[in-house]
């Protein structure tokens, strides 16, 4: 079952069962898929599943800074509220990595790459985040490859 079928199966469960936050989430989901098909230029046509991994993504990077947002202006209702959508969104994303598993992804990157310097930081991201698209918090990646090649 490719990832929008399942969105579009959880949407109508949560349809069913009245669960509002979850319909919400999704409705919001699905227009952003569909907005993505306009940019796209396939209106009517299905996202892969990359494609709609990564409007998953977008979306849950969106909720990620209005909690920060929410929480810095100290209004804990809507940062609560934006953290319970997050958590639905997050349901649909790929399990992340482990700090060990990080660690031990940026080693063999680094040797695979031959980097040694600081300069070399951009290459090793680029390919972690490709290789592992959905799994890892740029930020998080960004430090741990900065601190290995001071």
């Amino acid at each position: 079952m490719s990832l929008s079928e399942q969105i579009e199966k959880d949407y109508i469960q949560a349809y069913k069962a009245k669960d509002s936050v979850r319909l919400a989430v999704l409705r919001l989901l699905k227009t952003a898929a569909k907005n993505r098909l306009v940019e796209f230029k396939r209106p009517g046509g299905e996202l892969s599943d990359a494609e709609m991994l990564d409007v998953i993504i977008r979306e849950s990077k969106q909720r990620q800074d209005s909690i920060e947002q929410y929480t810095t202006a100290k209004r804990a209702d809507l940062a609560d509220k934006e953290a319970a959508e997050l958590k639905i969104l997050q349901e649909y994303l790929p399990r992340p990595l482990s700090r060990e598993e990080l660690a031990e992804i940026i080693e063999t990157t680094i040797a695979d790459l031959q980097a040694a310097a600081p300069r070399d930081m951009g290459r090793v991201i680029s390919a972690i985040m490709a290789a592992y698209k959905g799994r890892i918090d740029g930020k998080i990646l960004s430090e741990a490859v900065k601190k290995r090649l001071a």
